[in-house]
């Protein structure tokens, strides 16, 4: 089939506008299957195509997946007499793709307001995971129409019967209404474009009213400022407007306004129901809010579009050039990154083992993981990072609050009432084989069950509240080796609640190095203790004098290693003789080991510190490099 010529750019009768978005977990072929669209619908053509079209990062490219949401508007034609009973006429899709990571959730859930459709992309190998299910859900909480689609039907090993039914009872419809396409091969995408057209209602608002649009995603772009993509939902949008940011109450003037099919195309003006982009001329992503409404200066809406609010950091973690000298380049990089991502926050930091370097506020650890290998890799750095840890909040007996991002801002002095972590409530999907061992492992990590339900016969989805602490370290890696793969884990965050928290510090001669200091409950902090002077005392060299590796809460300390002194053998020359002449020169050895003591200082190597802070627990889904 030839395919449709593209509208031409200006405002479009919403009768004719389709917006969908796909959701789908890591790896089940959402790129894929966006390719196969842009390919059909003509706006790629097979020499400019290529593997992952939209994902623009190495990253994305590499890990095969989705970091950042991407719009694309698409003419399709429905032939007269399709089996599907769609109208026929030339239609204009509106895809966004977004990313399928719990991290990204946020954006997630911006992108579904912007669509009146949502198809539920599940590979018919692996089945439902649990963080599609968490955005299926979101999907309904936005009262979007579910399309359900079960990808991979070419695999020798995909099981159709089983999830399609599995699919079905999830969204409530027949098995029949489940659609089975290869988004490798093509087969069935024709008809899920047919489909997406009949079951998607078209956009609703009133082209008379103020200007109102939504933010889905704003972009820096290096000569341009910032791209912001938005979804007008009343009204109109022209080029040359005045427009103000609702939340900020910033005025800006409209430089650029367009479609995105898939590379920009610039119009005179964006109408109800379409998403487009607008060009301001603005350098700060942060005034691009994802989640804001755009609306007009001048007889603008008085009310915001619902839904918006600041991300914030869940996790912290300090990054710190290997070379010292690259704190100035670290600095330009952070600052580079965080006008593509206004939900990266960073403040410089010193610490006495590492030097300078930045607490840098992450929305979870994969988006740790990806900035820190984006950093190191567009701005050419070696870095160290330390462990992961979350907010905690102290209250001090005389009622003040201290927020803690840090273990060195945990309050030494003073008497400290109770401590509060914040907690989440995770959604774990795996075979019913494997109810036994997650329970074990939840349990080990404090966690409380709140449910469970059987999905099939033999998948379970099980409900926890678990301390987000006990998560960010290597709760994902065990959970995975536990299951040989098959679990799945979403969480969100639900609040805090109190708990038995310290903090242990590791001392080196007496000295506490704060690069290794925790904040820890206190069933944990002995083990922890035990593990990290163990590990030191293996990875920091032998020195003149004996060093003794403590680990402390506040004065007690809870456990202990040595590193033995290296020993000059001074009884070599003595060949005989009285046992004095021995002690004499033995005794004269250690005075100028106590010397040497009081005036040496351990130093630790950067080894030592890459390999004692090495976490093994990114978590998240993610398909392994």
């Amino acid at each position: 089939m030839p395919p449709a010529p593209a509208p031409k750019p200006g405002r479009t009768d919403p009768a004719i506008i389709r917006n969908f978005c796909i959701i789908a977990h890591i790896d089940h072929g959402k790129s894929t299957l966006a390719d196969q669209m842009l390919r059909l619908t003509g706006v790629v053509d097979a020499r400019a195509a290529r593997a992952q079209y939209l994902d623009r990062m190495d990253i994305e490219r590499e890990r095969g997946i989705t970091i950042k949401s991407q719009a694309v508007r698409m003419p399709w034609t429905v032939p007269d007499g399709n089996e599907e009973g769609a109208e026929p006429g030339t239609y204009v899709l509106n895809m966004i793709d977004t990313p399928g990571h719990v991290d990204f959730t946020y954006e997630v859930s911006r992108s579904l307001e912007a669509c009146e459709a949502a198809v539920l992309l599940v590979d018919a190998a692996q089945g439902i995971e649990a963080q599609t299910l968490a955005n299926l859900y979101l999907a309904m909480g936005a009262d979007l129409h579910i399309i359900p689609v079960l990808n991979k039907i070419d695999l020798p090993s995909a099981n159709v019967e089983k999830y399609a039914a599995e699919l079905a009872g999830l969204v409530g419809c027949d098995v029949s209404d489940v659609l089975l396409t290869s988004a490798k091969t093509g087969v069935g995408v024709e008809t899920l474009l047919n489909e997406i057209v009949k079951q998607t209602p078209p956009p609703v608002g009133d082209a008379s009213k103020p200007a109102r649009a939504l933010i889905f995603d704003s972009v820096y772009d290096t000569y341009r400022g910032v791209v912001t993509y938005v979804r007008v939902v009343d009204g109109s949008l022209s080029h040359r407007d005045r427009i103000k940011m609702m939340s900020t109450g910033a005025v800006h003037e409209m430089l650029e306004v367009g479609v995105i099919s898939p590379e920009p195309v610039k119009s005179g003006e964006i109408g109800v129901g379409e998403v487009g982009y607008l060009i301001t001329g603005v350098k700060d992503v942060r005034q691009s809010r994802v989640g804001d409404t755009v609306t007009s200066q001048h007889h603008g809406a008085t009310e915001a579009l619902g839904g918006y609010k600041h991300p914030n950091p869940m996790v912290y973690a300090g990054l710190y050039p290997i070379d010292g000298d690259d704190y100035p380049v670290l600095r330009d990089a952070l600052e580079k990154l965080q006008l593509n991502d206004a939900a990266l926050t960073f403040e410089p930091e010193t610490s006495g083992a590492l030097g300078f370097g930045f607490r840098v506020g992450f929305l979870g650890l994969l988006h740790m993981e990806i900035t820190r290998d984006r950093l190191e890799r567009e701005s050419n750095l070696d870095l160290i990072s330390t462990a992961p840890n979350v907010v905690y909040e102290v209250v001090m007996e005389d009622g003040k609050h201290i927020e803690v991002t840090n273990p060195s801002e945990y309050p030494d002095g003073g008497k400290i009432a109770e401590v509060r972590e914040p907690v989440v409530r995770a959604t774990i999907l795996s075979p019913s084989d494997y109810i036994g061992t997650i329970m074990e492992l939840c349990q080990t990590k404090r966690g409380t069950l709140q449910g469970m339900d059987y999905l099939s016969e033999d998948r379970v989805e099980m409900r926890y509240v678990l301390p987000m602490g006990e998560i960010v370290f290597d709760f994902f890696d065990q959970l995975k080796s536990r299951t040989k793969g098959y679990a799945s884990l979403d969480y969100e965050r639900t609040g805090e609640q109190a708990a038995d928290l310290v903090k242990v510090d590791i001392l080196l001669q007496g000295e506490p190095v704060d690069a290794f200091s925790a904040i820890i409950h206190k069933d944990a902090a002995y083990a922890y203790g035990v593990m990290m002077a163990g590990k030191l005392k293996d990875l920091i060299p032998r020195q003149q004098f004996e060093v003794p590796i403590q680990a402390a809460i506040g004065a007690r300390v809870i456990a202990r290693e040595n590193i033995r002194a290296i020993r000059k053998d001074v009884l070599a020359k003595c060949y005989g003789g009285d046992i004095t002449r021995k002690r004499k020169l033995l005794e004269k050895q250690k005075e100028g080991k106590k010397r040497m003591k009081m005036v040496g200082r351990v130093e630790v190597p950067q080894e030592a510190f890459v390999a004692a802070l090495s976490t093994s627990g990114p978590a998240g889904d993610k398909p392994k490099k």
